[in-house]
């Protein structure tokens, strides 16, 4: 009977499972299924992440009292296994006079440093974090929690205490760090000791790194909005609160306002510029020769550029091997740019912490982690980096061409290098740090055949079905996926901040020279010429919204049989265009340059509207105009791969380039005589003989 009972509960359970009912009944009276209670689950019957739900099922199947999770990134030792047990006794030692530890943290031997540069920076940043840093997190500062998977666990106490994983969906990506709080919160202890040591396989390859760096920062941002964060910094004391702070939230939440601080700097100064402030300012002798001023900011942009990212390795590397190998390789480390590597991380890191605190939605993202040497295509990085890197790096790059533009003729070239070198290092880096990182990026066959891959992608039509990697709809439709389950707050707050490039178009149309005639002293006349100036940028952009329209349609219609008339109406669209530029010239009598500003109006503001609409998705696609929003969005796109792809494509032409490139990637193979280009072609080659046969 108890078996017949079992068996009927499971079948009962799996019949709710197969109907997708969010139900969970409780059928036990006798033989028959009646319903005695019911509890309403949050969604379907998978409730958690799959990592941290096995993880916490298979505990039931361990013995033992210690319980080691060890990743499928990460390896064992025989010598460090014969250590286990001189390890174990300290889960009989009070270590703070009052408790016993319910965590043991080791440390891990990355051993994947010497595939290529970014390998080796990947690896010496993570073992300053996995040594000093844990040490210095376990004591003093008693805020160290659980980072990876070496820790040795005490099996009882988190048995009855909910697991060693936190697997709660949509907020609890970082399945590991909420072990070590759910273990603090519940009057455990979490150590450091270095007995024995894990080997762990990191990330070698920039993609690689970004996806993982993207994932800990949704994670990170999950922790901020969590209430176990919230809890930790109710039951601190203060100094312990503010250890916690430093080591969890703070680093992105710093991070995050760095980044920040570059963009209200930026507006500042152009807001500077366009009034005319700055032109005052600077001919005051107390500011013109202000040389501590000059020193402060030359010292602000040799911090900036990432120089400090690299001091904790270099303290390590030091205390273990000695300070001439630590900076000797620091010096070498530098040689292979590694302050472009940390300040494209910088730019990964905002990003995706910034995303998970206005909108949510953070998932996880598989990394893989193999050794990876193959060349990523052009549009696997434009999709992985468009919107993390490559907007913010054209929009600041737009800024600072603007202040340049309207600043030029009062300021010194001293002064305008000290305050805008770093900025600029900071927009070449997020633009073209992934295709200076990519294995034969500066190739001109691999250049020619990434172009081809991006003509096709960016053409394909989306739909159900497709992937993002096959078609450009579907990337664009999946990566504003994270504004439909967003609140009324992040919406307000995503229109806001779009908000800005309207700001900045108003302050362009007064230095154009069409304003500078005439009366201007009437507020009148300010204000008409202002929004003439508005309806011009308008008339621009509807007229490339309708080109758009046009041939997008034409293709479809008249490109089978009606070829004179498809040709005819694009004639039509360019001397329309053409028209308009002379009308524009002519009549309001605006100059060449006056063409160069509209341009470097309208374009950020048109901007500006595409994430308007994406943030109101359904109301404007209730009103019919989410096709069009779709094919100006097309043509940003186009643009922004051009300018992206032209001077990548212009160095391809000299093999110089791709020879440096390669050396200064795997410059440790090289100094072990490995031969990388065969490495790097061995897989076009192995393709090639596939096809043949």
């Amino acid at each position: 009977m108890a078996l017949l009972r079992n068996k009927l509960i499971m079948d009962v359970n799996l019949l709710y499972s197969l109907m997708n009912v969010n139900l969970v009944e409780i059928c036990l009276c006798r033989l028959c299924c009646e319903i005695i209670y019911k509890i309403k689950l949050p969604g379907p019957a998978i409730l958690g992440e799959g990592k941290p739900e096995n993880q916490n099922h298979a505990i039931i199947f361990t013995r033992g009292e210690g319980l080691q999770t060890i990743d499928m990134n990460q390896d064992n030792y025989m010598e460090e296994a014969l250590k286990m047990r001189n390890l174990l006794q300290e889960f009989l030692k009070k270590h703070d006079g009052v408790r016993f530890p319910s965590i043991l943290g080791l440390r891990e031997h990355i051993f994947t440093g010497s595939v290529s540069s970014l390998a080796w920076f990947m690896s010496n940043q993570e073992t300053s974090f996995v040594t000093i840093g844990q040490r210095l997190l376990a004591n003093p500062l008693k805020v160290r929690f659980h980072y990876g998977h070496p820790d040795v666990f005490d099996r009882l106490f988190h048995l009855t205490r909910g697991g060693v994983s936190k697997a709660s969906k949509v907020i609890n990506l970082s399945e590991d760090i909420f072990a070590g709080f759910n273990s603090t919160l519940r009057e455990g202890n979490v150590t450091h000791h270095e007995y024995i040591q894990v080997g762990k396989g990191r990330d070698v390859g920039l993609n690689q790194i970004s996806m993982f760096e993207a994932k800990i920062a949704n994670g990170n941002g999950e922790q901020t909005l969590s209430r176990d964060v919230y809890r930790l910094g109710h039951r601190f004391d203060f100094f312990r609160m503010l250890s916690c702070y430093f080591t969890t939230v703070g680093f992105y939440f710093s991070t995050l306002i760095t980044v920040l601080t570059v963009y209200v700097f930026l507006y500042g100064r152009l807001y500077l510029v366009l009034s005319g402030l700055e032109e005052g300012l600077s001919t005051q002798k107390a500011i013109r020769d202000n040389k501590p001023l000059q020193v402060a900011l030359a010292s602000q942009s040799f911090v900036q550029i990432g120089v400090l990212m690299a001091l904790p390795m270099l303290m390590e590397i030091g205390l273990e091997r000695g300070f001439r190998t630590a900076l000797s390789e620091f010096i070498l480390m530098q040689l292979q740019l590694a302050p472009v590597f940390f300040t494209f991380s910088l730019g990964t890191k905002t990003h995706y912490f910034g995303r998970t605190l206005l909108h949510g939605g953070a998932k996880y993202r598989p990394t893989g982690r193999g050794f990876v040497v193959f060349h990523a295509k052009f549009a696997d990085n434009y999709r992985l980096y468009s919107r993390s890197h490559f907007v913010k790096g054209i929009e600041l790059m737009i800024l600072l061409v603007v202040y340049q533009i309207f600043g030029h003729t009062y300021r010194s070239a001293v002064a305008y290098i000290l305050i805008t070198a770093s900025m600029w290092f900071m927009v070449g880096t997020w633009l073209f740090a992934p295709f200076l990182f990519n294995p034969s990026g500066f190739e001109w066959q691999k250049i020619v055949d990434d172009w081809t891959d991006w003509n096709k992608w960016i053409s394909n039509r989306g739909g159900i079905g497709v992937p993002p990697e096959k078609s450009w709809e579907s990337w664009w439709e999946e990566e504003q996926e994270h504004l439909q389950y967003s609140g009324l707050r992040g919406i307000v707050v995503e229109i806001l901040l779009s908000m800005r490039f309207f700001i900045y178009q108003y302050g362009l149309v007064y230095h154009l020279n069409i304003t500078k005639k005439g009366q201007k002293s009437f507020l009148v006349i300010l204000i008409l010429r202002s929004l003439f100036l508005h309806f011009i940028s308008l008339i621009i952009i509807c007229n490339k919204l309708l080109e758009y329209l046009t041939v997008s349609v034409g293709r479809r219609k008249f490109s089978a049989n009606f070829q004179l008339v498809f040709r005819l109406i694009k004639g039509m669209i360019f001397l329309t265009f053409v028209s308009i530029l002379v009308i524009l010239i002519a009549l309001p009598h605006m100059t060449v340059q006056d063409i160069v500003v509209c341009i470097l109006a309208f374009m950020p503001t048109g901007w500006g509207m595409l994430q308007i609409a994406q943030a109101l998705k359904p109301l404007v696609r209730r009103a019919g105009f989410w096709g069009s929003v779709k094919t100006l969005a097309r043509g940003y796109e186009i643009v922004m791969g051009l300018l992206l792809f032209t001077p990548v494509a212009f160095l391809a032409w000299f093999p110089f380039v791709s020879e440096f490139q390669t050396r200064m990637l795997f410059n440790q193979a090289f100094s072990r005589g490995l031969q990388i280009s065969r490495i790097l072609g061995g897989q076009r080659k192995e393709r090639s003989s596939r096809n043949k046969e």
